[in-house]
């Protein structure tokens, strides 16, 4: 068994890519004496951790180093043994560009890269148009918490696939877990990343038996989309597993996002086989007090940046999400902190965001990329980050935006205090559209998230509205009034698991306390103020699908008024009409009478009653019978005006007819 220069040439990927008759192998090591591929190939093992001439992979002038080997396939393992500078280390290193890695109890020490061939997964998906971004609403989940099997297991790729049909129903259509490549802590939340490439094994299934069941579940939802089925060798690997979650959802309309992290790495105290030791210098470079090859000494929320100014670390980056497009479908990218990428590499940082988007939007035109930015909502630099490139921006499409939420939960918590507390519905009103974007849709609030309502943080929606009991009719209310204007609202509104359903306990990553997990089975067992709750969400969302106007750029914010504690607002499409008006209230009593202004004369029909929802169908809800008639005259700068009711702590939603 010898290394070759077969089918090695300019063109050659990094990482291993299978070909006729075995595969090549390509790593970057600049500073490397010597780089060795060790492996089990073929059924015959060579974890010699020596040198070894037959296996020793060639260096080209650009310190990239590579080497034909036959006979390869998938599922065999491989390492390289990279000798170091002189004074240096030589030790057994992973490859970067890994498709996946082996599980083990100790992860990540010990474990070894796995070949795998990208199309040994059959995709149903070929018919699955990504939506319009003003179309989207995002569900974000995490992976080990979201849909545990048997506690205290953890959740996993194929649990995920279990609840498509609950996704379906709720009505979004952008699911985007929290990251999901391999990390060094188990359980994590998925920020500290060290081998990108490769999809968590924590969310791998390897029990066949266990296997066995999910393939039924699998082939069920397939063959209701009248699909061929699949055999169980097709998910047997964790990268496969990944893409069937993919597959499913697509093949259910409902596209995928994954959160990525290039501003740093982590995790790697202690395992020498890791990314951040790949060809470390002996000495640290004077000139940038580096001795990575891959990252900067500037520390990043707990780990290191990447070193921005080596354009081959950026070509990593743009080939790890580039990857993902092309070998797991992706519709979307989350990107973890723009903002703490550009300041730990300035200059370089924009252009690596410039690079970065062009190449995704050449490789996929639908694709939606939404930065993480946090430099404060009215900075000068926010419109510039979803500025297109070739006009000096960064190239994003979307922000995530926190003017609505923070208003929204200061509201609700100042309204928790009581009637007599003052309540800040201005504020409300002037985060409604994002300040300073040109688009609504380049926007992406919330209401909850994972790091707002992560264990120790800030409470959940339920908690802040009501802290002596979170199903309370007053937490129950409030909580439809944040989801309520959030679905109403202009931009691409963002749901957190279990917001839908009422869940009122902040979330943590460690599926092994039951106290971390979704209360799913306080919903599914009859919890009547979880399962209304859930209704209404999945009511409010369809009423966003049927009315255009909930999904446009206009919005007049026209009537705030702090000590009724309501809110309007109108919405419309131009050029077409199919005018709503939303009226919002924090005011614990109902109002009767109550004087508000319309763009249009006529019947209004009353689209939408929060108070409806409480004790599904409440019998003692307060609401317009169904309409009102907007003949009074000009008011709050609007040409007509009606006499309404509006129900304590609701949401209304008022239609031309």
């Amino acid at each position: 068994m010898a290394l070759l220069q077969t089918n090695i040439n300019s063109n050659t990927p990094m990482g291993v890519t299978l070909v006729d008759g075995g595969a090549t192998f390509k790593v970057w090591g600049p500073l490397a004496q010597a780089v060795y591929l060790n492996g089990q190939f073929g059924g015959v093992a060579n974890w010699t951790m020596a040198a070894n001439p037959g296996l020793l992979l060639s260096q080209d002038a650009s310190g990239y180093w590579t080497g034909f080997l036959a006979p390869v396939s998938d599922g065999d393992l491989y390492k390289y043994y990279v000798v170091g500078q002189a004074g240096g280390t030589s030790s057994y290193k992973r490859d970067p560009y890994a498709r996946e890695l082996t599980s083990s109890i100790t992860f990540p020490f010990g474990v070894n890269c796995i070949v795998r061939s990208p199309n040994s997964y059959p995709w149903h998906d070929q018919s699955f148009v990504t939506p319009d971004y003003s179309n989207l609403i995002i569900y974000q989940i995490h992976i080990g918490v979201y849909a545990p099997a048997t506690f205290p297991n953890c959740g996993t790729f194929l649990d995920v696939i279990t609840k498509i049909p609950y996704l379906v129903a709720l009505g979004i259509n952008l699911l985007q877990p929290l990251p999901i490549s391999e990390c060094k802590e188990t359980p994590d939340e998925g920020y500290d990343g060290a081998d990108l490439f490769s999809p968590d094994s924590l969310y791998t299934v390897y029990d066949a038996t266990a296997l066995a069941a999910y393939l039924a579940n699998i082939n069920a939802l397939l063959a209701a989309k009248e699909c061929a089925p699949l055999i169980q060798s097709q998910i047997a690997s964790g990268a496969n597993q990944l893409k069937a979650m993919v597959d499913l959802c697509h093949l259910y309309g409902i596209a995928v996002a994954f959160d990525v992290v290039y501003n740093h790495a982590g995790g790697f105290e202690g395992d020498d086989e890791s990314i951040y030791f790949w060809d470390r210098e002996a000495v640290p470079s004077p000139a940038t007090n580096n001795e990575s090859l891959f990252f900067t000494n500037v520390s990043v929320v707990g780990g290191l940046s990447f070193a921005l100014w080596k354009q081959e670390v950026c070509q990593f980056l743009i080939d790890n999400a580039s990857f993902f497009i092309n070998e797991f479908h992706v519709d979307a990218f989350r990107y973890d902190e723009i903002s703490l990428l550009l300041q730990a590499n300035q200059p370089t940082g924009w252009t690596f965001c410039q690079n970065l988007t062009n190449t995704l939007r050449y490789i996929k035109d639908r694709l939606l990329q939404n930065a993480e930015y946090w430099p404060g909502e009215f900075s000068a630099s926010v419109p510039s980050i979803v500025q297109p490139a070739n006009q000096g921006g960064a190239g994003f499409d979307t922000v995530q935006h926190d003017a609505l939420r923070l208003a929204i939960r200061a509201a609700i918590q100042s309204a928790s205090y009581g009637q007599s507390s003052a309540v800040n519905m201005d504020a409300i009103l002037g985060s409604l559209y994002p300040p300073g974007l040109p688009q609504a849709w380049n926007a992406v609030p919330c209401v909850e998230n994972h790091d707002v309502v992560y264990v120790n943080r800030d409470v959940r929606i339920p908690v802040l509205a009501d802290g002596s009991d979170a199903q309370s009719f007053y937490a129950r209310s409030r909580s439809k009034f944040a989801t309520g204007l959030l679905l109403a609202a202009p931009g691409i509104p963002q749901l957190f698991m279990g917001q839908e359903f009422l869940e009122n306990r902040q979330w943590c990553d460690d599926p092994t306390a039951q106290s971390n997990l979704l209360e799913w089975v306080a919903l599914s067992s009859g919890n009547k103020s979880m399962s209304d709750q859930l209704r209404f969400t999945q009511d409010f969302i369809r009423l966003r699908w049927n009315q255009p106007a909930l999904r446009g750029q206009s919005i007049n914010p026209y009537c705030s008024n702090n000590n009724d504690r309501v809110i309007a607002f109108h919405r419309w499409i131009d050029g077409q009409g199919l005018d709503i008006v939303v009226v919002a209230s924090l005011n614990d009593n109902p109002f009767f009478g109550y004087q508000l202004g319309f763009p249009l004369s006529g019947r209004w029909a009353e689209l939408f009653n929060s108070d409806v929802y409480d004790n599904w169908v409440n019998p003692l809800a307060v609401g317009n019978n169904g309409a009102i008639y907007a003949n009074g005259g000009p008011l709050q700068n609007l040409p007509f005006s009606a006499s309404i009711t509006i129900p304590p702590r609701a949401i209304l939603v008022f239609g031309v007819s």
